[in-house]
C-alpha cells in the first residue's frame, strides 16, 4: 500500500491510500478516516459508496461525516467507485465505465477483466482493511448515494449478517426498470434479465429484505426523480414491513448539500446500530 496523504482530521486522521487491486487487476484508492479512539484499539466501521462520475475524494470532501464519526468514535470507508488507469475499458458517456462501476462484477467485454466492484467491495478491500487497520470488522454498516445507495442497499440484503445498519441517500432503487441501470447492467451483465435481479434493492427488499434497520433519505426537488424511482423501494419497504424509515425532504435535491443536511442523522442511526450490537 501507498499512502498518498495524511492529515490530522477532528481529532482522528483521514488518510487516502492507494493499492494493488487482484480483483480489479488495477491500482486501486480509497479513503479511511479513523477517530481518535482507533490509537487504543479497534473501532466500527462505515462505509460510504458514491455515486456516478465520483471517486473515493468527493464524499470524503463533501460530505462532512467525519466530524459526526469523529463524535461517535467510528471509521469511515470511501472506496472509489471504479477501477481506473490506462488499459481499463471506458466509455464517452458520464454514466458507462470509469467513474461508473455500478458494483457488479463484470461479465461481459471489455469490462470484464477489470469492474469486478462486487468482488472488491464484500471481500479484497474489507480483507485489507482488516489486516491492516484498527477497525472491528464484526461491527460494519454500509451508506451510500445515488448509485452508491444502490451499491449499499443489494449489498446489505446480499450479505445478510455483514452489516448492521444500511443507509442511502437518493439511491437508484429499481435499476432494472430504470435508464440508470438497464443501459449498465446490459453492458456488464449481458441480456439476461436473470442475472440483474440481485443488483435490484426494490427486488432484493420485496424478495426478503433486511436484516436490521434501513434508513433512506430522498430530496423531492431532486432533478433525476424519474430515474432513482424511490416509490419502488418504498412500496417494497411497506409490503415487505421493513424495520426502516424513508423520508421525502422537502426542496432538496440530489447534490452534496443535501447529503451534507442530514449526515449527521445517518451517522447517528448507524452508530446507535454499530455500538448496541
Amino acid at each position: 500500500m501507498e499512502t498518498l496523504s495524511k492529515n490530522a482530521c477532528f481529532g482522528g486522521t483521514q488518510h487516502v491510500i492507494k493499492h494493488p487491486s487482484s480483483a480489479c487487476a488495477c491500482d486501486m484508492t480509497f479513503a479511511l478516516f479513523l477517530p481518535a479512539e482507533a490509537a487504543d484499539g479497534p473501532v466500527p466501521v462505515l462505509w460510504f459508496l458514491s455515486g456516478l462520475t465520483c471517486t473515493h475524494e468527493n464524499a470524503m470532501v463533501k460530505a462532512g461525516a467525519q466530524a459526526w464519526a469523529a463524535e461517535q468514535g467510528i471509521a469511515l470507508v470511501y472506496p472509489d467507485t471504479s477501477p481506473r488507469g490506462e488499459g481499463v475499458a471506458n466509455d464517452e458517456a458520464y454514466d458507462l465505465g470509469q467513474g461508473a462501476g455500478f458494483y457488479v462484477n463484470a461479465t461481459q467485454d471489455p469490462w470484464k477483466p477489470h469492474f469486478q466492484m462486487w468482488t472488491y467491495i464484500a471481500e479484497e478491500l474489507p480483507a485489507l482493511l482488516a489486516e491492516n487497520f484498527p477497525l472491528d470488522m464484526e461491527r460494519q454498516a454500509i451508506s451510500g448515494h445515488s448509485m452508491g445507495g444502490h451499491g449499499a442497499l443489494t449489498l446489505a440484503m446480499s450479505l445478510p449478517g455483514r452489516y448492521k445498519s444500511v443507509s442511502a441517500f437518493a439511491p437508484i432503487t429499481h435499476p432494472t426498470a430504470s435508464d440508470w441501470g438497464r443501459k449498465q447492467l446490459t453492458a456488464y451483465l449481458g441480456t439476461d434479465e436473470a442475472t440483474w435481479t440481485p443488483h435490484d434493492a426494490t427486488l432484493l427488499m420485496a424478495a426478503h429484505g433486511f436484516d436490521g434497520p434501513v434508513l433512506v433519505d430522498q430530496g423531492t426537488d431532486d432533478q433525476f426523480l424519474d430515474l432513482l424511482q424511490p416509490e419502488a423501494l418504498s412500496a417494497a419497504m411497506a409490503m415487505r414491513r421493513q424495520n426502516g424509515t424513508f423520508r421525502m425532504q422537502p426542496g432538496y435535491d440530489h447534490s452534496y448539500f443535501f447529503i451534507a443536511t442530514f449526515m449527521e442523522d445517518h451517522v447517528t442511526f448507524h452508530a446507535e446500530a454499530l455500538w448496541s450490537a
